[in-house]
C-alpha cells in the first residue's frame, strides 16, 4: 500500500530540503504517492491568484497528511502567512515541537529532551484586531476558549502517555491574565487528575523562559497557549542548535501537516548549503503518525549516528556535505 501524502516544497531552500527528505523516506522501502503542489505562497499568488489555492486544502483533507517546506511571508504587507491559514482552515490545533540534543551540534547545553505543545488556533493570534484611526489606538484580543484549552491539554497528556513521558508543565500568565490563561490553568489542573502517571505542574511564562536557559535538561513536556508556545518553541530550538535541526508538526483531529520550522533562506537557495535535518526529522514524526514506528526509529537512528560520527554533515554544523550528499548518507543507512 502506498501512502498518499500532499507535498508542499515551498520556496527558497524549501524544494532542496524537501527533495532530501523525500530521498530518505523513499529509501525506507515504504511506498509513497506524492501529491505535489509548487504554486503556494508568492508562486500561488502569481499563478492562481491565491497564496494557498483551494486545491492544496482539498488534497490535504483527502490525504489527511502533508509534508511541507518553508514558505516566505511578506513582512508588514502582502498576503497572510500560509502556515496560519493552513492551521485555521484545517483546524490543526496542536503544534508539536520536539527539541532534543544532537551529538556534534554546538550548544551550551547537553542532554536536552523537550517537547513543546502549543495551542495553534486561538490566543493572541486569533486575528481579532481593531484600529481606531482617530485616537490611533490598536487593540488585539487574545481569545481563549474552554474547548480549545481542553483539547490541546488533553492532546499533550495523551501524547506524553503514549510516548512514556513523565512530566507535564503548563505555562501561563494567570497572575495577570486571570480570566484567559487563568481558565487555561484551571482546565489543565482538572485534566491532569486523569493521568496519575504523569507529574503535572505549572510555571508563569517569564519564569519558565528563565528556567529553560538556566537548566533546560530538567524539563520534559510543556503545554501552553499560542503566543507563549510560539516564543518558547523557538527558544527551546535554540537550546539544541537552532531551527535547522528541529522538527515540527501541526496536528488536528484526523489531519496532520509536518514541516521544517525554519525560514526559507532565499540567500542560500539553490547552492546546496541548506541543512535538511529539520525536515527529515519532521518526516520521522510523520512516519510515527502514520503508524510506522519501527521505520521512524530506523530513520531517527540513522540521523543521530551521522551526527555522532560528525564527519558527513552540512556546513552549518561543521561538515562539508551538500544538502544532497547529507541526504544520501542518511538514505544509505536507512536502506541497510
Amino acid at each position: 500500500m502506498a501512502y498518499e501524502v500532499t507535498l508542499i516544497p515551498g520556496d527558497g531552500i524549501g524544494p532542496e530540503v524537501i527533495r532530501a527528505a523525500v530521498r530518505v523516506l523513499e529509501a525506507t522501502g515504504l511506498e509513497f504517492e506524492w501529491h505535489r503542489f509548487d504554486a503556494v505562497g508568492a508562486a500561488g499568488v502569481e499563478e492562481c491568484g491565491s497564496p494557498l489555492p483551494e486545491a492544496v486544502i482539498d488534497s490535504i483533507r483527502s490525504n489527511r497528511v502533508a509534508l511541507k517546506g518553508p514558505i516566505s511571508t511578506p513582512v508588514g504587507k502582502g498576503f497572510r502567512s500560509v502556515n496560519v491559514t493552513l492551521r485555521r482552515r484545517l483546524d490543526l490545533f496542536a503544534n508539536v515541537r520536539v527539541c532534543r540534543t544532537l551529538p556534534s551540534v554546538r550548544s551550551r547545553f547537553d542532554n536536552v529532551d523537550l517537547i513543546i505543545f502549543r495551542e495553534n488556533t486561538e490566543g493572541l493570534y486569533s486575528g481579532i484586531e481593531n484600529y481606531d484611526a482617530r485616537l490611533e489606538i490598536a487593540d488585539s484580543i487574545a481569545r481563549i476558549t474552554r474547548r480549545g484549552s481542553e483539547r490541546i491539554i488533553r492532546f499533550a497528556l495523551e501524547y506524553a502517555r503514549r510516548h512514556g513521558r513523565r512530566r507535564m508543565t503548563l505555562v501561563h500568565k494567570a497572575n495577570v491574565l486571570k480570566l484567559s490563561t487563568g481558565m487555561f490553568l484551571e482546565v489543565g489542573r482538572d485534566l491532569a487528575g486523569l493521568y496519575p502517571e504523569i507529574t503535572f505542574d505549572d510555571r508563569i511564562i517569564d519564569n519558565m523562559a528563565m528556567q529553560l536557559v538556566l537548566a533546560p535538561e530538567k524539563w520534559d513536556c510543556i503545554v501552553t497557549t499560542n503566543l507563549f508556545g510560539d516564543i518558547l518553541s523557538d527558544l527551546a530550538a535554540g537550546l539544541v542548535g537552532g531551527l535547522g535541526v528541529v522538527p515540527g508538526a501541526n496536528i488536528g483531529e484526523d489531519i496532520a501537516v509536518f514541516e521544517a520550522v525554519h525560514g526559507s533562506a532565499p540567500d542560500i537557495a539553490g547552492r546546496g548549503l541548506a541543512n535538511p535535518t529539520a525536515v527529515i526529522r519532521s518526516g520521522v514524526m510523520m512516519l510515527r503518525w502514520l503508524g510506522e514506528s519501527e521505520v521512524a526509529d530506523r530513520v531517527e537512528r540513522s540521523v543521530e549516528e551521522l551526527f555522532q560520527q560528525g564527519e558527513h554533515l552540512t556546513r552549518d554544523v561543521g561538515g562539508t556535505c551538500s544538502t544532497t550528499e547529507f541526504a544520501d548518507r542518511v538514505a544509505d543507512r536507512v536502506a541497510v
